[in-house]
């Protein structure tokens, strides 16, 4: 998916805990059963690990006594994600004490060793080696009475099972999101512009729900870094630059032009500054807008913001236009699912092919570019003060997911997530971001339901398709979850 010269700034990774249940009881009874369980919690270990996270493995719990022992190690080892693997029956006193305590986001495994059991050598022992979803009621029953139900059921088989595995993957994934977003900092920087009311958010909400901190940030912050820029670094960056992106003569906009020196230059040592602002203030996401006077040098920096803010993206920091603190955390949470999360909003129809273009005039995930992306140069940038480089680019071709985030009347966070299919075909050569998006049962009466569910002007836009994912997201956070079907 990225682009080559382009690396993340931080690899993904989450900490996974896992721990097998078993009933004490048949241990005497059966004595082979609790080493032939243990060598199947060794599998669902290494299948675990395969996705690119650290397991830390809690082994077998097979009472109560040794649960009220075992909370405490899950506790303290800074989990993202709980897996319990249902090895065989175990009564729900043994999850009980970990449901209460741990706080850890847990997800019942019950994958069976066989497809089927052996019916004509069937016995006892090899039912208690496939009896894996025998207590998942009961562990559930007791989850909701406690007021803390378990996240998701996996249900399968062991071995050769893809379905099962893809949920695990899932799972390892929504851990990744979880993991960074632990102490994480959004910035915001400059101010609301003034007339969009729907970008107004509280970041004392925003921590309330995410655990993030969101530091309040000055145009000054940057500028003091961008003046001390070297001519040399610039001149790197730049080669960089045109390594990225085409730039192609202007077609029928006459507001494009080809993208100019001055242009690349000063797109070239704003993106240093913010590359070195963003790692001097330890964010992990910023979301701006800034006026400043008419050609002051503090209205030249954000005007020359858009190119740094898309390679930015691409290597999982998340730059969000138009102080959209919301909308840039729903790009966070698809870069982390790795998946895009390109600032977007809705575009003109195109009522004969029936589809509709989805972009934005800002920063974009170029990492999910369709080809090369392109730089032009407008002479002026609509609805906005300033003039420069700006990026045109479509997403890859294929499914699509799109994730907004919004408030209703009691000003909680929800959810809004559809998905689409990008399509090929020309877009228009303005220095935006556009892609041909198509959704069903068709495009007119996708885009009426999306917007009769309250959603702001903005989302992030990702590929493929993840709508099943990103509910078990919410399901985490307790926010309103609606997918427009």
């Amino acid at each position: 998916m990225r682009c080559s010269m382009i690396s993340r700034l931080k690899e993904r990774t989450a900490r996974v805990g896992l721990f097998g249940v078993g009933f004490d009881t048949y241990w005497s009874q059966f004595t082979e059963l609790k080493g032939t369980l243990l060598g199947f919690h060794a599998e669902l270990n290494r299948q675990i690990a395969a996705n690119g996270v650290e397991v830390i493995d809690f082994g077998m719990v097979d009472s109560n006594a040794l649960a009220f022992k075992v909370v405490e190690s899950i506790k303290s080892a800074r989990l993202d994600v709980l897996f319990c693997n249902m090895l065989t029956y175990a009564t729900s006193s043994i999850v009980a004490p970990i449901l209460r305590d741990s706080g850890i986001p847990l997800v019942l495994v019950a994958l069976q060793p066989r497809a089927r059991m052996d019916y004509s050598q069937a016995n006892i022992q090899q039912q208690l080696e496939n009896d894996n979803i025998c207590s998942v009621p009961e562990f559930t029953s007791v989850a909701i009475r406690f007021g803390k139900p378990v996240q998701d059921v996996i249900i399968g088989c062991l071995y050769d099972d893809e379905e099962a595995a893809s949920e695990i993957a899932r799972w390892c994934d929504i851990a990744k999101v979880l993991h960074d977003l632990k102490g994480a900092r959004f910035g915001l920087m400059g101010h609301v512009l003034e007339s969009m009311y729907d970008m107004h958010v509280d970041p004392v909400t925003v921590t309330s729900v995410f655990g993030v901190h969101v530091p309040l940030l000055e145009i000054d912050d940057v500028l003091q870094i961008y003046r001390a820029v070297s001519e040399k670094d610039i001149q790197v960056r730049m080669d960089l630059i045109l390594e990225i992106f085409d730039t192609p003569d202007p077609e029928s906009d006459p507001l494009t032009m080809k993208l100019t020196d001055e242009d690349l230059y000063q797109s070239a040592k704003a993106s240093i500054a913010l590359e070195r602002f963003v790692k001097e203030y330890n964010l992990t996401g910023l979301a701006y807008y800034y006026n400043g006077l008419p050609e002051s040098e503090r209205q030249l920096l954000v005007s020359s913001f858009i190119v740094g803010n898309s390679i930015l993206n691409a290597q999982g920091f998340p730059m969000c236009g138009e102080f959209d603190l919301k909308t840039c955390i729903a790009m966070f949470i698809m870069d982390r699912l790795d998946i895009g999360g390109s600032f977007a909003e809705f575009h003109p129809f195109d009522f004969v092919e029936d589809f509709i273009f989805v972009g934005h005039d800002g920063p974009h995930h170029i990492a999910i570019a369709d080809g090369r992306p392109v730089l032009r140069s407008l002479r002026k940038y609509h609805g906005k003060p300033g003039n420069g480089a700006s990026v045109e680019f479509k997403i890859k071709e294929g499914p699509i997911t799109m994730l907004g985030m919004t408030q209703d009347f009691n000003g909680n966070l929800k959810f809004i997530v559809g998905e689409g299919f990008s399509k090929a075909g020309p877009i228009p050569p303005t220095g935006n971001t556009n892609t041909r998006g198509f959704f069903e049962p068709n495009t007119k009466s996708f885009i009426k339901r999306w917007v009769m569910a309250g959603p702001t002007h903005h989302y992030a836009l990702g590929v493929g398709h993840h709508a099943d994912t990103i509910e078990k997201i919410a399901k985490v956070f307790g926010i309103e979850c609606d997918v427009i079907r």
